[in-house]
């Protein structure tokens, strides 16, 4: 496998942020969508794989986890997520963004102990200081450089897409997210107990199921309320992420289009 040091993580974070800001600079804002059938067909099947497999989970998960716990789960996957947050917030030069992310991140992994208590939204709420969460990934970044969606996509298990935001999330996946590679594979590769599969895969399906569990009466919402939920998720995911590039929302309590 092949060995990435920091700086050369870097360069190429950079390089791929560099020549798709130049390949586009139009802010769409309209729906494209000439992969609607299929889609619609992935849309249908991810529908079914959540009634039977997801939602079952979070349920169970709900029913046997007491509300302080679940809180607390939720606390510490959103402290690492804040790796995410702060690592695009660099790349897109919001300083004030990474500050008050960094100032999270150390108020909430020391004092909140490892992140399980948010002691920096107490700190917000307390003083004019904002600490709040953040919502930055790398799809986001390409589009503040100029990359507008694309096609948008639907991905098996995974939701609602577009090409920009598909290729992001690989991105953050691979180079950034502490769970799923990035962070403690190539930072801290030598960390071998942060590296090891038995602590990723059940730390990523904890994640997974803690933050279906925080939307089921979300979804249950959508569900009641869409005539089509297809093109109701369609069109508030390509709202949302444009508002989201724009910086019109910048701090996100829930990943609402992550359910899956």
């Amino acid at each position: 496998m092949t060995n990435y040091t920091p700086l050369k993580i870097a360069i190429l974070l950079a390089t791929i942020v560099f020549f798709t800001g130049c390949a586009s600079t139009n802010r769409q804002t309209e729906v494209s969508d000439p992969l609607e059938p299929m889609n619609r067909a992935i849309f249908k099947f991810n529908e079914k794989f959540d009634k039977h497999v997801f939602e079952p989970a979070a349920r169970g998960y709900r029913w046997i986890v007491p509300d302080p716990i679940e809180m607390l789960a939720g606390n510490f996957f959103s402290n690492l997520n804040d790796v995410v947050v702060l690592t695009n917030s660099i790349l897109q030069l919001n300083y004030k963004s990474a500050a008050a992310t960094g100032a999270r991140i150390f108020v909430n992994t020391t004092f909140g102990m490892f992140g399980l208590l948010d002691i920096a939204s107490d700190i917000t709420a307390a003083s004019d200081v904002n600490l709040n969460k953040r919502n930055e990934d790398f799809g986001q970044t390409l589009g503040r450089y100029g990359l507008a969606h694309g096609p948008y996509i639907v991905l098996p298990f995974l939701g609602p897409s577009s090409l920009r935001d598909g290729f992001g999330l690989a991105v953050d996946s691979f180079f950034m997210d502490p769970v799923t590679q990035g962070v403690t594979g190539i930072f801290l590769r030598n960390v071998d107990y942060l590296n090891a599969a038995s602590l990723r895969f059940p730390v990523a399906a904890g994640r997974v199921i803690n933050t279906r569990a925080q939307l089921l009466d979300t979804k249950k919402t959508i569900d009641e309320a869409a005539l089509d939920p297809y093109e109701f998720m369609r069109d508030a995911y390509i709202q949302r992420r444009q508002s989201l590039v724009n910086n019109e929302d910048t701090v996100d309590e829930v990943h609402w289009n992550r359910y899956r």
